[in-house]
């Protein structure tokens, strides 16, 4: 009596594994895209995640990093799903040849993603020295992938395998750091973009962390414009609600200049020695991200330039501010 060989249950199953957490990469990425083009704060337990998205790391090309884990994360869906809309009896020879090509687009996918995911583990952990649960969970994605197109078929060439490993590692490992070879150095958080009659553009890359309870320090000065702002938004009672490990919240004192800043009402919303939790004074005024404003009972929420605070807060006084903000 001759029996069918059983398919293992990872093979029946490893493509919609494969879809599932390519899924769950794809709405990672989505997110943490989203926070990069808006400059908002990550939902995150602690502050580490907004000092890895606003580190020179976080971009390519212009772009935020998280943009292309978006795309390699729906690629990897797009192929592990692909074949699963043809169908295996009527059209059966379609169905193995477009098995057989995405099987080995989603295992140089995995390759590519776990090489990438490993380099930047190394920057995280050495380079930036903050922990952000959002690449770590991103990480765990790209290996989990990488197993489940190893071990969700059968494999016949094992050579094949073994060759397009190394191809597709070493020019991912010479691309990624190509693509980072150029990436400041410079051990100053603030860079100045100076234009003739234009205010100075800043952009605030932390390369250091943030000083418990206090932030990092200002290093911008102020003109007669932004400390005439500043004491009027202190006479008609405006606040402004921050973190001292905000990068967004350092980018609003840098535009003010360390002069004005000191005559802001701020209201720091987390202790120094627990960053996790937020005060009751925070919680009481529906604070849910840093910095927000708080001007004329109307709530303004991420980085105000001066231009705006003048305007909402119905500033009169001379506005020819030196700082702007480089988006």
């Amino acid at each position: 009596m001759s029996r069918r060989r059983s398919i293992p249950w990872i093979h029946r199953r490893s493509r919609l594994l494969i879809a599932a957490i390519a899924a769950c990469g794809a709405l990672v990425t989505a997110y943490l895209t989203a926070v990069k083009l808006t400059q908002s704060s990550a939902a995150c337990p602690t502050e580490s995640c907004d000092l890895v998205l606003q580190s020179d790391y976080a971009s390519i090309f212009g772009l935020p990093l998280a943009l292309f884990g978006f795309l390699a994360y729906s690629s990897m869906l797009l192929f592990a799903l692909a074949p699963l809309f043809v169908n295996p009896i009527k059209k059966k020879d379609t169905r193995t040849k477009l098995e057989n090509s995405t099987w080995l687009l989603l295992f140089a996918g995995a390759i590519a993603m776990s090489v990438f995911s490993a380099y930047l583990m190394y920057l995280l952990f050495f380079k930036i020295k903050a922990l952000c649960i959002y690449c770590l969970a991103s990480a765990i994605f790209s290996l989990s992938l990488l197993v489940l197109t190893v071990i969700g078929r059968t494999w016949e060439d094992l050579g094949q395998i073994f060759f397009t490993a190394i191809i597709v590692g070493m020019v991912t490992l010479i691309g990624t750091l190509g693509i980072y070879a150029n990436v400041d150095k410079s051990s100053s958080d603030v860079i100045l973009n100076s234009r003739p009659g234009q205010p100075t553009e800043i952009t605030f890359k932390p390369t250091t962390q943030p000083k418990p309870g206090i932030g990092w320090e200002i290093t911008t000065t102020s003109g007669e414009a932004e400390i005439a702002l500043a004491r009027h938004l202190k006479n008609i009672g405006a606040k402004e609600y921050v973190a001292w490990w905000c990068p967004h919240c350092h980018e609003q004192k840098l535009l003010f200049g360390k002069q004005a800043y000191s005559e802001i009402n701020h209201i720091d919303c987390v202790l120094a020695d627990n960053p996790n939790v937020q005060k009751d004074e925070c919680k009481a005024a529906g604070i849910e991200s840093y910095p927000t404003w708080i001007i004329k009972n109307k709530t303004y929420t991420g980085v105000q330039s001066l231009e705006e605070l003048a305007n909402i807060s119905g500033y009169t006084g001379p506005r020819n501010f030196k700082y702007a903000l480089r988006r």
